[in-house]
């Protein structure tokens, strides 16, 4: 993957501008402070290396070179968009789904940000806003996704196993993927919020109808020691998930799902 490339590829589509990095620290943060320097809507940056990526709860996620997509996307929320910033990470692993479905591959998200494949994490999304005035000025949707099996972790240094495309039988470009992602969240974009999109995202939500372990979350995005199980019954209307528990159904906006042992 290079520059050329990648431009020849994206060229039709409505991008706000590209930034392509050999190697860099973190997509993310490449994004963020063009976003503060006031990138468009839809400015793209795209990493062939990262070597200090971060998932939620800042958990590392390493994109050898050559193996995966390492992506951050600058949204700028429109009125009605502000209103459902959340979403927007729903909205890279639902489009990410829908690619692989397309493509023949059976995908689902784990809530709120892992997309996995045959029950294994294929992809992590990581959503950052920019604030200004008291308000979302942009959204940074970074996406990350193990595309050749050398992109995959070892199993000591992961939490939850993990696969990639090529693994899973998909043997696909990198940069046709990238394409076809990143279509797909155009046209899901003006969806999000809706209750068409909140479906969408309920018909590939993972675990549903199973019972699920939550580790609670704290706003500032800490995981502390209590936790509790039900059964996942699906989503709210505003992305929350909605668990039946012993005494009676919770609703959940923070937490890291988990199958409950045994």
């Amino acid at each position: 993957m290079d520059d050329k490339q990648l431009r020849k590829a994206l060229s039709d589509l409505p991008l706000g501008g590209i930034r392509f990095l050999q190697q860099t620290g973190s997509t993310n943060d490449v994004a963020l402070a063009w976003a503060t320097e006031g990138a468009a809507d839809l400015s793209l940056v795209v990493a062939d290396e990262q070597i200090s990526g971060r998932g939620r709860l800042d958990r590392r996620w390493l994109t050898p070179p050559g193996s995966a997509l390492a992506i951050s996307l600058i949204l700028h929320p429109t009125l009605v968009e502000r209103d459902h910033v959340p979403l927007f990470s729903g909205l890279g692993a639902l489009a990410l789904t829908q690619v692989l479905y397309e493509l023949g591959v059976t995908a689902q998200i784990k809530w709120p940000n892992d997309v996995l494949i045959a029950g294994c994490k294929t992809a992590g999304i990581l959503a950052e806003a920019v604030w200004m005035g008291g308000q979302v000025e942009s959204v940074v949707v970074g996406i990350g996704v193990n595309v050749l099996p050398e992109s995959v972790p070892p199993s000591t240094e992961i939490q939850f196993p993990a696969t990639s495309v090529h693994a899973e039988g998909l043997k696909i470009d990198r940069i046709v993927l990238l394409h076809d992602l990143l279509a797909k969240m155009l046209v899901l974009r003006p969806l999000v919020g809706s209750e068409e999109f909140i479906r969408a995202w309920e018909s590939a939500l993972a675990f549903k109808g199973e019972t699920v372990q939550v580790w609670s979350e704290s706003g500032e995005g800490e995981v502390d020691s209590s936790s509790f199980s039900g059964i996942l019954l699906g989503l709210e209307s505003d992305g929350g998930l909605s668990l039946e528990t012993p005494s009676g159904v919770r609703k959940i906006q923070f937490g890291e799902i988990r199958l409950r042992p045994g």
